[in-house]
């Protein structure tokens, strides 16, 4: 099964005009300097099903929120997808999430091992993640709640829960869990990880060298 994932820009939370037009007339601030807080939307999409999962965080999106977020769609989808054998991922291949950010590394082959699953992490290179399927569902909720006050957490919560993508709404969960930045292993601790997962490489052709970023194979299902 193909998962999508990435995230939206921050969003700040605060009496602070988004754009576009709204029928009641509002008040809101001239400048957005000092928020309530600020959300990160982080998106699940299975584009064969068309069906969102949407995870807000006031947290930074780090490696271990990026993992626990797809182990909690995991525990709480799987039980429909009891044939799936191998999760096939598409992301970018940013900081938090790349394939050589030794903590999501790590976090990701332990995910595959508990759940005994196969996952092949296919990224998309630099200024091509616009292809992968989910940055067309940032655009729908982006237009859902444009002009209007995202004055609380709930309030865009809401938002995105009332959204629709080809007629289904997404699955919207508030993630409180704080997240702590620079978690790494080290270098012996990442040679072992190394060791189970196998990174795509075509020796003796020169434009395949750093194929072994993007496509990478962790195998403990069934083969």
């Amino acid at each position: 099964m193909r998962l999508s994932l990435d995230a939206k820009a921050r969003v700040k939370i605060g009496c602070f005009d988004r754009g576009g037009k709204n029928r009641t007339p509002t008040k809101t601030f001239d400048y957005d300097f000092d928020p309530k807080t600020s959300i990160t939307p982080y998106g699940i999409f299975i584009p064969e099903l068309d069906e969102l999962f949407l995870y807000f965080t006031e947290s930074k999106v780090t490696s271990d929120f990026i993992v626990d977020i797809l182990e909690d769609f995991w525990l709480e989808e799987r039980h429909r997808f009891s044939q799936i054998e191998t999760l096939v991922i598409n992301q970018d291949n940013g900081p938090e999430n790349s394939s050589r950010r030794t903590q999501f590394m790590k976090r990701i082959v332990e995910f595959a091992k508990k759940y005994e699953l196969n996952i092949r992490l296919a990224y998309y290179p630099p200024y091509h993640s616009k292809y992968n399927p989910i940055e067309r569902t940032w655009a729908v909720l982006e237009n859902h709640w444009n002009g209007s006050i995202l004055d609380e957490i709930e309030t865009a919560l809401n938002f995105a829960s009332n959204m629709t993508w080809k007629g289904k709404n997404p699955i919207v969960k508030l993630v409180t869990k704080t997240y702590e930045t620079g978690v790494k292993l080290t270098k012996k601790a990442m040679s072992e990880i190394e060791k189970q997962i196998l990174r795509l490489t075509n020796s003796g052709h020169e434009i395949f060298d750093d194929l072994g970023n993007w496509f990478i194979d962790i195998c403990f299902g069934k083969t």
